[in-house]
């Protein structure tokens, strides 16, 4: 059922990401496990509360993404769920690159 509400499709994805909470400059580091066009899962033992707006750098590939977002879901001690909500046409670009390289099967170089 959860797959029914998605808008685009998510792809096995490994990545690391930098993560700012924008309203208090608290940050933290996570592992990028899951991609999609529209956002990412993040796993992280102690992630940001609900709807926390963040500043998310995805570093993959020798390529560098960057997006405004939002926390939309969280699991304690496991992982947190971002959705992208401002990205620059240059990050847009490398996470299309990543995307289309996902869904062919195709790892991206190490960094």
């Amino acid at each position: 059922m959860e797959n029914q509400r998605r808008r685009s499709p998510r792809y096995s994805f490994a990545g690391t990401a930098e993560i700012t909470a924008d309203n208090s400059n608290a940050s933290a580091t996570a592992t990028v496990s899951e991609l999609s066009l529209r956002g990412c899962r993040l796993d992280l033992k102690n992630p940001f509360p609900l709807s926390t707006p963040i500043t998310v750098k995805i570093r993959a590939g020798g390529e560098l993404f960057q997006s405004k977002g939002r926390i939309i879901y969280q699991q304690p001690g496991i992982s947190a769920g971002v959705t992208f909500l401002t990205i620059e046409p240059q990050s847009r670009a490398v996470l299309r690159r990543w995307l289309d390289a996902a869904g062919k099967g195709t790892q991206l170089p190490s960094a």
